[in-house]
């Protein structure tokens, strides 16, 4: 569908429309846009009604195709259209879309060159009593449509009330493959068709991570910042913004206490955790599991700004040192940051070159980042508070200290800077090296920031067949213990060998379906969570839910990734 319009954003210190690479269809304010009058709304309804062939309420891209074709505009004019109607890139239009994608037609009738060199202004523009555009043949279809009505109506008998389908059970509503729309509408529904009744089998949601939701899937994509406290975390945000967010807190001291969600929203406010944590449409659900303790540690910052339309920051506490710190926490910091973690882009790891001993604490939180190496970023902030030589130092001492942490024999890259929007020091800028090297070094990490919203939909399919793999071997798990406990006498001795001996039951199962060793939870979080549960009440192997998602991770997802493409290519 006219190459599904190219990526976009809005700036809004200018109120213009713009595609990337400085291409935009014409200077639209927010407001208008939408805007018709109630007899152009009338109209524009029953255009909208014959145009969406499977009546969901959603313009696919097969559909704009032959609807939009009506009206005689060029393919370039229409890719042009779409991409602006479609702003969220959802792979469809809805009924206040379709107004903006026919007023946009219409002005391209007019005469109007909508393209981003021209200085059309919307002053010029009534949108409120703009004329729907002329669509060749469309009376046409129109009045056949309503012949087919009325003789429809008149040969059957009276049409239910649609508030009877309230009351229909969901599984009589057959989706089509058809109206499927883009790659993560395509996940949504293969995860609640073949993934979801596997997870609620086997308890996957009770022991690995809470079932999904539709804003797990459409929400945008996530940045954390994880570090010792005065690391600069609340700083680089700020840095980013170029504003402060409400609620932040900034000083030598640890000031962040609790784990913010900066995202985008209509006004500046804050809300509570217990508030954020029950809306459906945002994706922090799952935090519920952590209890009220946390949960009044925990809130969200909402503010309007572009960089926030497409990224949401995560501001974490500041890790302190050893046992002290973890015994005064009323929640299971460790569990948290890992939670986040999955359902993060990108994880910063920030350092201060005074402070990089790590922690028992920081050890536990780094652990738990497994499984998640690809996101991770370490930041050596602060860097022009040393000079050349110290810097050396600074740094060999801290891959030093991170090799010992990540056990891993590669280096990882390690990005100098000092984020804030104070000058870089002279004492800094001097030497062989230079401010040549924090510019450059700085820039290196604003560009993997800056692909973070190209590579969402990559990383949403990755996380997708991690959470179908890891479904898979739990439930391969809980089905082995299953099978290894006795019919009638001796449960309770068996349950307990089971548990002790946990190590060999998962070398079993490995041996058994030939699995990877390094997909399987760690021992110790299962025995803790298999302790609170009876074994014998556990599932057996139902091969049909394994086959389907074997066949959903040998078949449909890459059919879908053959069908649709990534919306910001």
């Amino acid at each position: 569908m006219y190459g599904y319009g190219g990526s976009f954003r809005r700036d809004d210190s200018k109120g213009k429309a713009q595609s990337r690479g400085g291409e935009s269809l014409m200077e639209i304010e927010d407001a208008p846009v939408y805007r018709c009058s109630k007899s152009h709304e009338k109209i524009y309804q029953e255009w909208f009604a014959l145009a969406d062939s499977d009546g969901d309420g959603r313009l696919t891209g097969g559909d704009a195709t032959k609807f939009f074709g009506m009206s005689k505009l060029s393919r370039q004019d229409l890719k042009q259209v779409w991409a602006i109607a479609d702003s969220k890139r959802q792979g469809f239009l809805g009924f206040k879309e379709f107004i903006a994608a026919m007023q946009l037609i219409s002005l391209a009738q007019a005469g109007h060159v909508v393209r981003a060199t021209n200085d059309y202004s919307t002053a010029e523009v009534d949108f409120e009593n703009l004329e729907p555009p002329t669509m060749e043949g469309l009376d046409v279809l129109l009045a056949k449509k309503k012949r087919a009505s009325r003789h429809e109506h008149e040969g059957s008998p009276p049409r239910q009330s649609s508030t009877a389908n309230w009351f229909q059970s969901p599984k009589s509503a057959k989706i089509s493959s058809t109206s499927v729309t883009s790659i993560i509408d395509g996940l949504k529904r293969l995860y609640i068709k073949k993934l979801k009744p596997l997870e609620v089998t086997y308890r996957f949601n009770d022991f690995v991570s809470p079932l999904l939701t539709n804003s797990d899937f459409d929400c945008k994509p996530m940045v954390m910042l994880l570090g010792q406290y005065s690391t600069g975390k609340t700083t680089f945000i700020k840095h980013l913004l170029k504003s402060s967010y409400p609620g932040a807190h900034i000083g030598p001291e640890p000031t962040t206490d609790r784990f913010v969600v900066v995202m985008n929203g209509p006004d500046e406010r804050s809300i509570p955790g217990n508030t954020v944590a029950v809306q459906a449409d945002m994706p922090f659900s799952g935090l519920t599991t952590f209890g009220t303790a946390f949960l009044s540690k925990f809130e969200c910052s909402q503010m309007p700004h572009p960089l926030l339309e497409q990224i949401t920051f995560v501001d974490t506490p500041g890790v302190l040192s050893g046992e002290k710190q973890r015994t005064q926490r009323s929640y299971d910091f460790t569990g948290v940051t890992s939670w986040f973690a999955a359902k993060c882009d990108l994880i910063l790891l920030l350092f201060d070159p005074h402070k990089l001993d790590i922690s028992d604490e920081f050890k536990r939180v780094i652990s738990s980042l497994r499984g998640h190496d690809d996101k991770i970023r370490v930041v050596l902030n602060k860097a022009d508070q040393v000079d050349t030589q110290q810097l050396m130092r600074v740094y060999g001492a801290l891959m030093w200290s991170l090799g010992k942490v990540l056990n891993t024999p590669e280096v990882m890259r390690v990005y100098i800077g000092s984020f804030n929007d104070r000058p870089i020091k002279e004492s800094a800028a001097d030497g062989p090296m230079g401010r040549e090297l924090f510019e450059k070094e700085q820039d290196d990490l604003l560009n993997d920031l800056r692909d973070i919203p190209k590579k969402s939909c990559d990383r949403r399919i990755n996380e997708f067949v991690k959470r179908a793999r890891a479904a898979k071997i739990h439930a391969y798990i809980i089905s082995h213990l299953k099978k290894e406990m006795p019919a009638m006498m001796g449960k309770a001795k068996t349950q307990q060998r089971l548990i002790d001996n946990l190590e060999d039951e998962f070398a079993k199962v490995q041996r058994e379906h030939r699995l990877p060793a390094g997909d399987f939870p760690s021992v110790e979080q299962f025995r803790e969570n298999l302790s609170g549960y009876n074994i014998d009440k556990f599932e057996k192997i139902k091969p049909k839910l394994i086959q389907c998602v074997d066949d959903m991770l040998g078949y449909d997802i890459p059919d879908l990734l053959k069908s649709f493409r990534n919306p910001y290519d």
